[in-house]
Parts: structure tokens; sequence; C-alpha cells
């Protein structure tokens, strides 16, 4: 007993060490806990008392509570406070002194639930169809023409549009908006407006220009036979294929295209004067499939002629204007890039003739602004880390760079890609000129607004002071991505808490790249902790069931990916050509999964024949 009665002295001192630490933090940020919305003030508390606890290493203390049969703080990220005590309490009681331990305003396991629960409906809407994790998914400019295509999508679990104001215009999310509106009217559904602000993203500046022609190039067998006709996307210049699988894309008025049915043919002379065939195969909205069996060149202004089935002539059109094939630089371990701060066209390392090096290759960025942050030495990596480099030198007016990782038979490097620097202490950061100019429309049309790169306070309080400018009233959700992000994440929430309704998207995309892959499953799990901390309602995107949705096929990795993310209060889904058979997909998994786990929870559910030591799949319904 005496023994016992010593470890649990020091499981008491430990405990009462904890709840000291969280008082002293509470008091340091009293000032911040009091600015919060008062939905928030409780939550906020919280907040500040989890990362308090967080402060200690308590493995240890963990399994000594588990040993002595005791609460472990598993699972006490939403009540933190109230579980301290409780277990301070059992152990008085334990040794002897009855002494019930209580504290003003702490919160409840059971109240913990239901302000997450709120919180998360003011956000995302009715959770529906017996499920508790939303789906949100990002529309393609298809559902501005298609409400079919938004109505498939409600109909297999929707809950929440995602509109990213990087892509298109005012005029295509206006129908977009339009099109969800009247859907979930028409089926008795509530579907959330998201809007994406594009935020200041660094990019490859562009290329010099190739040749304005289009190529088209079906697959061939190892005998040069036709194995797989190209497939044509054929509409007018606006018009973007809905998925991304076309081999080609021809730009055609409607004029003609009105008049084009399946198994009609266009046919045309190319550049070299060689005959060739499109047969129509589909119509897709706005636009037609094709299917071209022949090696073709087509320049702008080359004359088409429309044949009906029965080879009669009805409609012969010039092309307008496409165009120029897109330049890339190919770049290999090893080699030299120039960064420019200016918008130089970039183009490929040039060479004499004894193969020795002339020129190396160079392009510019979209964001000159870093050329004052940045240091040699420091990483940079390009289009979503495909191809890694170290900073050599540094000038005014460019970066001097060496890759350090590339395929093995070259990486080749667009206009428009990425660029992540981070290692890189970066000042850019807040609402570029183009959010501002959106936020108008966002403000009127949409519930919430997702804000991207997140990096400090001040951009969660620039978005603040714009909707009082508007005086708009939405929610937030702010997209965490970078490590900066990363860090100052607890102190960016407690601003953020300031208004009412918030959420946190945890971005893995760009997340990934600043914080190393290595580090995305630690650093995921953190930042959903936290959340759940602050009773905030938190989305998982960034490939979720991405093979399914672009391909029609998932990984197995993407299924247990979409399992885990049944811990979550929302999951985004990207678009793609089968994106409803992900959409419905997800629905079944996330439904099943809550019967196992709610938030980081274990529910153990009732096993019928498990006393026979058995496992049957038509008592336990575990495949259906």
């Amino acid at each position: 007993m005496k023994l016992n009665a010593l470890k649990l002295q020091q499981l008491s001192d430990q405990i009462t060490e904890i709840i000291e630490a969280a008082i002293e933090l509470e008091e340091k940020y009293e000032d911040e806990i009091q600015m919060v919305h008062p939905q928030y003030q409780k939550s906020a508390l919280n907040l500040v008392h989890y990362m308090a606890l967080r402060s200690f290493s308590i493995d240890v203390l963990q399994d000594q509570l588990r040993i002595m049969g005791l609460p472990s703080l598993d699972n006490v990220e939403a009540h933190v406070m109230k579980s301290l005590l409780a277990i301070k309490t059992i152990i008085n009681h334990l040794m002897g002194e009855p002494i019930n331990e209580k504290r003003k305003g702490t919160i409840s396991i059971r109240k913990s639930s239901k302000i997450l629960n709120q919180n998360t409906k003011a956000l995302f809407g009715n959770k529906g169809r017996k499920r508790r994790t939303r789906i949100m998914v990002t529309l393609p400019n298809t559902a501005a023409e298609d409400q079919t295509f938004i109505r498939q999508l409600l109909a297999n679990g929707m809950n929440c549009a995602r509109i990213n104001c990087a892509h298109d215009t005012p005029e295509v999310w206006k129908k977009m908006i339009d099109n969800v509106h009247d859907a979930s009217f028409k089926m008795h559904k509530q579907c959330k407006i998201m809007m994406d602000l594009g935020g200041p993203k660094l990019r490859t500046g562009a290329m010099i220009p190739g040749p304005e022609v289009i190529h088209i190039k079906p697959k061939r067998d190892n005998l040069g036979k036709v194995k797989t006709p190209a497939l044509i996307w054929l509409a007018p210049p606006t018009i973007q294929p809905p998925r991304d699988t076309a081999d080609a894309i021809i730009p055609i008025e409607k004029e003609l295209l009105d008049l084009a049915k399946k198994g009609d043919a266009i046919r045309f002379e190319d550049t070299r004067g060689k005959k060739i065939k499109l047969e129509i195969i589909q119509r897709e909205g706005k636009g037609r499939w094709a299917h071209c069996s022949d090696s073709a060149y087509i320049e702008s202004g080359t004359r088409f002629t429309l044949f009906k089935k029965k080879k009669t002539e009805i409609k012969e059109i010039q092309i307008g204007e496409f165009s120029s094939i897109e330049n890339f630089i190919v770049l290999h371990t090893g080699d030299e890039l120039i960064l420019h701060k200016e918008p130089v066209l970039g183009e490929n390392a040039k060479f004499d003739e004894q193969g020795n090096l002339i020129e190396p290759a160079h392009i510019s960025c979209t964001l000159p602004e870093i050329f004052q942050d940045v240091k040699v030495g420091e990483e940079i990596m390009f289009d979503d880390g495909r191809i890694e480099a170290i900073i050599e030198e540094v000038s005014d007016d460019q970066l001097k760079i060496k890759v350090t990782h590339a395929k093995a038979n070259g990486g080749k490097l667009r206009s428009d890609k990425g660029i992540n620097l981070p290692e890189s202490d970066l000042k850019i950061s807040g609402l570029t000129a183009k959010d501002k100019s959106d936020l108008p429309f966002v403000s009127k049309n949409a519930d919430t607004v997702n804000l991207s790169f997140v990096n400090s306070e001040s951009d969660v309080q620039e978005l603040m002071d714009e909707f009082e400018k508007l005086n708009a009233e939405l929610g937030i959700i702010l997209k965490i991505e970078t490590r900066k992000g990363f860090n100052n994440f607890p102190k960016i929430l407690l601003r953020a808490m300031q208004t009412y309704p918030i959420g946190v998207m945890i971005a893995r995309g760009d997340l990934a790249i600043e914080i190393g892959w290595k580090n995305v499953a630690s650093i995921q799990e953190e930042i959903l902790r936290i959340c759940e901390a602050a009773h905030i309602p938190d989305v998982l995107a960034t490939q979720v069931l991405e093979s399914l949705a672009k391909k029609g096929t998932p990984s197995r990795a993407e299924i247990t990916d979409a399992a885990f993310a049944q811990r979550a209060e929302c999951v985004m889904l990207n678009k793609g050509y089968h994106i409803h058979k992900a959409v419905k997909l997800l629905d079944w998994i996330l439904r099943k999964m809550q019967r196992f786990q709610k938030k980081r929870e274990t529910i153990l559910s009732r096993l019928d024949n498990a006393n026979d030591l058995s496992l049957k799949d038509n008592d336990v319904n575990l495949f259906k």
C-alpha cells in the first residue's frame, strides 16, 4: 500500500502541475480569450488548456495511469480541464481524501460534443443520410450548364459545393450557384456554397510560345498499328472539356457543333495535305467527343467539313485561332536553372555543337516579392515537389538554382506550376488584389469563404476587415497549407474565433511539400487534435479518392485514407470525370466507419456470433 500511495502521490503532483500550467497560460492569454465570439468563449479556454497540456511530455504519465487502471488522458482534447480534475478527484479518493476537484467554467464531455455539433451545423449545414461527416465537392464548369450533374451529386451525398475563384468567371460561378440552389430546392436538400479565394500563389511564369499547331497522335502498338484512337474534344473556345482525358482540344464554333450527331464525321486536310477524319462518338454539354485514328497536325484557319452518316456534306467552316503548343523546360539532377524576378519568357538551356552549355535554362516567377526573403542554401521545389533544388546564388534580379532531384529521364517544368520555398521566411501573405475584387461577389453569393495560404493572425484580420467594409456575414474556412501557417496555428485560431462560424481545411497538397512528405501524417494528426480542442470543425482535403474521381477505379490506399477521413467533420473531393462514383463510395465508407469510430474514439458495436469466434457476414452485416 505504501508503494501504491507513493505512486498515487506522484501522479497527483504531476496532474496538479499540468493544471497549474493551464491556469497560468489561461491568465497569459486572458485578453485574447475575452475577445472571441460568445459561442467560442469556453472553446478558446479549452484550446489554451490543451496547449498547456501539450507543453508536457505526458507519455510516461499516461502509461502509469493505465497500469493503475485510471483514465489515461486519451481523447481529452475537447474537455481538458474537466478530465484533469476528474482524474485528480479519483486519485484523491484513492488516497483517502474525499475531495472533489472543481473549477468554474470547465467544459464537460457532453457539452464539448454538443458545441462541436452546433459549430459544424452552422458551417456545413445539416448532416443528413445518417452520416456525421459532410462531403464537399469541387465543382467543374460543367456544373454551370448541366443541372442534372448537380442533382446526381446531391443524390449521391454532396453536402457542400466548392467553387475555386482561381478558375472561371463570376458569370460562370453564378450559373453554378443558381444550379445548386435550384437542384437543392427541387430535391428538398440543403447544400452550402463554399468559395475559395486564390491567395498569393507562387508559380512559374510564361514560356516562349511554340508553334500554333495541334498535334493529334493516336496510341499505337509495337507494330505501328493503332491500338487506341486519339480522343478529341470539340467545343466553342471558352468551353473546356469536363474531364482531363482529352488527347487534343479543337475550338469549333457552335453553328457547326449544333449539326453534329453521333456517327457523323468531320473531314479536313492537315498541314501536310494529309486527309483526316474525326468521328463524332458522344455529345456532352456544349461540346462533342470525337475519335481520330490518324496522326495529324492542325493549324489555325484549317477548313473543317461536316458529313452526316450517309456521307452527305452539309457544312463547311474555318476554325479560328487557337493557342500555341505549350513549351517546357527539361531538367535533370545537377542542372542549373535561373529564376528571374522580371517576367522574362522561359526557355530551355542552350548548347553549342560540341554539347557545351552556353546558357542555362531560365524561367520567371509570379511573385517577385520573394527575392527579398530567400537565402542561399535554402530548398526550392517546383511542380508539387516533382523537381527539387537548392538556391546557390541570390541577386536583385535573379536566383541561381541547382537541381538536386528530378526524374531519371528529366523532369518537365512548364508555366503556371507551383513553386514552394519550405525553408524560407516569406513575408508574402494576406489577400491579393484579385481576392479583394472577388470578395463582393463571394460575400453576396456564398455561405462560406475559404481563405488560402493563411500564415498568421494578420491574414485573418485582413479578411475580417474586408468583411466589415462589405457589411458581410459569412463563415470562414482557414486553409492551412504552409509550414508557417502550421507553426502559428493556435494563434491563428484564436484570432479567427472572433467571428462565427469558422472551420479549418487541412490542404495536404502544398502542406506536404512545405513540411516534407514524411511529416504529413503527424502534422495532419496535430491539426485535427487542435481543432478538436477548439471545437472547430475541420475539412480533410487533397487527393481523397482521386484515382476513383479521375480514372474510375480507386487504389487500396485511397480507401483506407477515405476511412481515416471519417475523423474530420468534412471531406473534400476534387473534380474528376467519375466524381459521382467518388461521392457515392465516400458516402458509403463514411457511414460504415462511423460504426467503428467517432473522431478518435473507438466504438465497439456488438458482433453477432462473437461468442462462437465467428464473423459471419450475414449476421454482422460487414459487407452490406
